[in-house]
C-alpha cells in the first residue's frame, strides 16, 4: 500500500508539532522549461524544520520562512529527474523527523500537442451551476459552509454539475461549438452566493459540489475525443475571504490591505480606474487604489508582488493545464492585479505551451485599451497575451442595430466599429461575444428583437474573431425582468433538471420561436465549424446605406456574404454597387433557407433581418 504523506510522525501533542497539513502544487512533472520548482509546505511550526533531499537529480537550492511559522517555501531544482516518488525529510528542531513522499509525473503530450483555442474556434459559454444537474448525489454537503441548494434563489446553488455538461457534450457539439468554457469549478466554500466560483477558497481543488477532479479530468477528455477544447476559468486577481489560508496568513503582505483586514478595520476597495495601466499622466495613487483595492469585502485582493505569491498563481496555472490537457484560460478581471505580474505569469504559460492560448478580462468600450493588452502591439508593456475580450465592438453592434438610420447612427456605427481594427496587432484573435455572464443576455438588450439577435449572431459569427456565445443565447434566454441582474441572467438552462417542463436540449416543448432561434444557431455555427473563408479569408465590407450593410468573407473558390437589413419592408439592393467583388454570375446559396440564387443586377430583401450567402454548397 503507498504511503500517505507521512512516514515517521510524533505525537503533535508530545512535540509541539502536528502532520504537515498541504504541500503545494500536490505533484509536479518532469520535462519543462523552467526546472525550479516552488514548493509551499503547510503545517504547524514547519517553519522551524530543516528540509533534505537525498535524490541524485534533485536539490533544494532555497529554503524561505514565512512570517508565519507554519510555513515553509522550498525551491527545488529538477533538473533533468525521472517521473517517480522521492522523500522530503523535514528534521523539526526537537530532534525529530517527518518524512513527506513528492511525486514527480511523466507528462503525458509534448508541450507542442497543447493547442489552446483560436479564431476558427466557437466556444460556448457555461455556469455550470445552472446548466444541467448530472449527479443529485453531490448537490449539498454538511462539511460545506453553504449547506443546502435553493432553486427558488436567483443566487443560490442549484446543483448544476460537472457531470450534467458530459451528460450533454452531445448537444453542443450537434450546435457547432468546438471548445466549452465553464466558469470556475475550484471549491467556494463561501456563506452564500459563491455559485458563480469566483471566490475560490482552495486554488487546487475542485468544488465537490460540481463533482471531483477525476470527473473534470473527465470532461476534458470526452470533450477532446469530440474535438471540443476546455478553457479553464482562473483568477489571479482575489480569492474568496473563506479561503483556507486566511486565517493564517503566510506573510504581512500576502494580500492587499492585509493590516486592515487582520484587524477588522473598513477596507478599501478598487476605484476600478482602469485607464492607469495605460495612463502616461496616471498618479500612483490612482494606480494603487486600482490594483490594490478589494473588489468586495468578500474577495480579498491578492498581492502578486509578493514573489510567493507570484510564484504560487504561476505554478497554479501550470498545474491545471497539465492535469487537464486544456485548450486554454480565461483570465477574469485582467487589468486589475499588478500588470508585471501579468506578463510574468502570461509569459511563463506561453514559453512552456506556444500553441496555447489565454484571454483576458479588459471590460472596456474603448478599442485602445483592450488594443493595449494584446501581444504584439508596441506601447512599452510586452503582455505577452494572445487574446482579449472585445467589449467595444459588441457595444457598437447593440447601439447599432438598436439606433435609428442616419448618416451617422444605425449600421454606420458597426462599420465604423470594425474598422477600429487597424490598431490591433491581430484582430482575428480578439474574442467577440453577443452576451456573457455579467452583461444582459442579448435578447434584453436588443428588445427582445429576434430578427436583431439573429443579425447579432450571424454578424458576430463571421467577422476576424473568436467567437463566444453563453449557453441559452441559442434559445433566447433572458433578463427582460430586471435587466442586468446576475442570478436572473444565470437561469437555469431548461432541460437540465428532471422536473422542467421544456427540454431545450431535445427540443420538447420550446416555442417556435425559441426551436426557430436554436436551428439558426446550429446552422451558422456548423458552417462556422468548417468555413476556409471565416477562418482565414480576406474581409470586406460596404458602408451601410438605407438600412442595409453587406460585408464579405473570402478564401479560394468559397464567399461568405452577409447582408444586414434594417427594412420592415420589402427592398431591392442594387448590387453593381459591390462589382469589385466580382461575384456577377455566381450562384449563392442562402444558408438559412437553403434557396439558391445567381448574383446579377439586383436581390430582393424582403423582410428585415439577416441574410448569410454562401458559394460554398452543403
Amino acid at each position: 500500500m503507498k504511503k500517505i504523506l507521512i512516514t515517521l510522525i510524533l505525537l503533535a501533542g508530545l512535540t509541539g508539532f502536528a502532520q504537515i497539513e498541504r504541500v503545494e502544487p500536490p505533484n509536479w512533472w518532469t520535462g519543462f522549461e523552467e526546472t525550479e520548482l516552488q514548493l509551499m509546505v503547510y503545517g504547524e511550526n514547519i517553519g522551524n524544520a530543516t528540509p533534505n533531499i537525498d535524490h541524485p537529480d534533485v536539490s533544494i537550492e532555497n529554503v524561505e520562512k514565512a512570517d508565519s511559522p507554519n510555513y515553509l517555501f522550498i525551491d527545488l531544482e529538477i533538473g533533468n529527474a525521472k517521473a517517480g516518488i522521492f522523500d522530503i525529510t523535514f528534521e523539526l528542531d526537537n530532534g525529530s523527523e517527518e518524512v513527506y513522499e513528492y511525486e514527480l509525473k511523466s507528462r503525458e503530450k509534448p508541450a507542442s500537442e497543447y493547442v489552446g483555442f483560436d479564431n476558427t474556434d466557437a466556444i460556448y459559454l457555461i455556469t455550470p451551476d445552472r446548466f444541467a444537474n448530472g449527479d443529485k448525489s453531490n448537490d449539498s454537503f454538511d462539511f460545506l459552509n453553504e449547506k443546502t441548494k435553493d432553486r427558488e434563489d436567483d443566487y443560490g446553488r442549484h446543483g448544476g454539475d460537472i457531470r450534467g455538461i458530459i451528460n450533454h457534450l452531445d448537444y453542443i457539439d450537434e450546435m457547432g461549438f468546438t471548445a466549452i468554457w465553464p466558469s470556475p469549478l475550484v471549491i467556494n466554500d463561501m456563506k452564500s452566493g459563491s455559485y458563480h466560483g469566483y471566490a475560490m477558497t482552495d486554488f487546487y481543488k475542485v468544488d465537490p459540489r460540481f463533482g471531483t477532479l477525476e470527473e473534470y479530468r473527465e470532461l476534458a477528455d470526452k470533450a477532446a475525443g469530440r474535438g471540443i477544447k476546455l478553457v479553464m476559468d482562473q483568477v489571479a486577481n482575489h480569492a474568496g475571504v473563506e479561503h483556507w489560508w486566511m486565517d493564517d496568513l503566510p506573510f504581512d503582505n500576502w494580500i492587499n490591505f492585509q493590516e486592515k483586514f487582520e484587524n477588522g478595520e473598513d477596507l478599501v476597495y478598487s476605484n476600478h480606474r482602469r485607464t492607469t495601466n495605460q495612463d502616461l499622466y496616471a498618479s500612483e495613487t490612482d494606480k494603487n487604489g486600482m490594483t490594490e483595492g478589494w473588489f468586495v469585502e468578500t474577495m480579498p485582493d491578492l498581492n502578486q508582488e509578493n514573489p510567493f505569491m507570484a510564484k504560487y498563481l504561476i505554478q497554479n496555472s501550470i498545474w491545471w493545464i497539465e492535469t487537464l490537457g486544456l485548450g486554454g484560460i480565461r483570465q477574469d478581471t485582467y487589468p486589475y492585479p499588478d500588470k508585471a505580474f501579468m506578463s510574468d505569469w502570461a509569459g511563463a504559460i506561453m514559453a512552456e505551451y506556444p500553441n496555447f492560448n489565454i484571454v483576458g478580462e479588459e471590460w472596456s468600450l474603448n478599442p485602445l485599451l483592450i488594443r493595449y493588452w494584446q501581444d504584439g502591439v508596441d506601447n512599452g508593456y510586452d503582455s505577452n497575451l494572445k487574446s482579449t475580450m472585445d467589449f467595444a465592438m459588441q457595444n457598437k453592434i447593440v447601439t447599432g442595430l438598436k439606433a435609428e438610420e442616419s448618416w451617422g447612427t444605425g449600421l454606420v456605427e458597426i462599420y465604423e466599429g470594425l474598422a477600429n481594427d487597424f490598431a490591433y496587432a491581430d484582430p482575428e484573435n480578439i474574442m467577440i461575444f453577443p452576451d456573457n455572464h455579467d452583461k444582459s443576455r442579448i435578447y434584453t438588450q436588443l428588445g427582445e428583437d429576434v430578427a436583431k439577435t439573429k443579425m447579432t449572431v450571424a454578424y458576430m459569427a463571421i467577422l476576424p474573431r473568436i467567437f463566444q456565445m453563453y449557453y441559452g443565447t441559442e434559445i433566447l434566454m433572458d433578463d427582460t425582468e430586471n435587466p442586468g441582474d446576475h442570478g436572473l441572467i444565470r437561469t437555469e438552462f431548461p432541460g437540465g433538471w428532471d422536473d422542467n417542463e421544456v427540454n431545450a436540449f431535445t427540443g420538447e416543448g420550446l416555442s417556435e420561436e425559441k426551436a426557430e432561434m436554436q436551428e439558426f444557431v446550429k446552422k451558422v455555427m456548423n458552417y462556422r465549424k468548417n468555413s476556409e473563408a471565416i477562418h482565414s479569408g480576406e474581409t470586406k465590407h460596404f458602408a451601410p446605406e438605407d438600412g442595409t450593410y453587406l460585408i464579405t468573407r473570402k478564401a479560394g473558390d468559397e464567399v461568405v456574404v452577409l447582408i444586414l437589413n434594417k427594412n420592415e419592408e420589402a427592398v431591392t439592393l442594387e448590387l453593381e454597387r459591390f462589382s469589385e467583388l466580382n461575384l456577377k454570375g455566381e450562384t449563392f446559396k442562402n444558408l438559412i433557407s437553403e434557396e439558391t440564387f445567381q448574383w446579377e443586377d439586383s436581390l430582393e430583401l424582403t423582410e428585415e433581418g439577416v441574410y448569410f450567402f454562401t458559394t460554398k454548397m452543403e
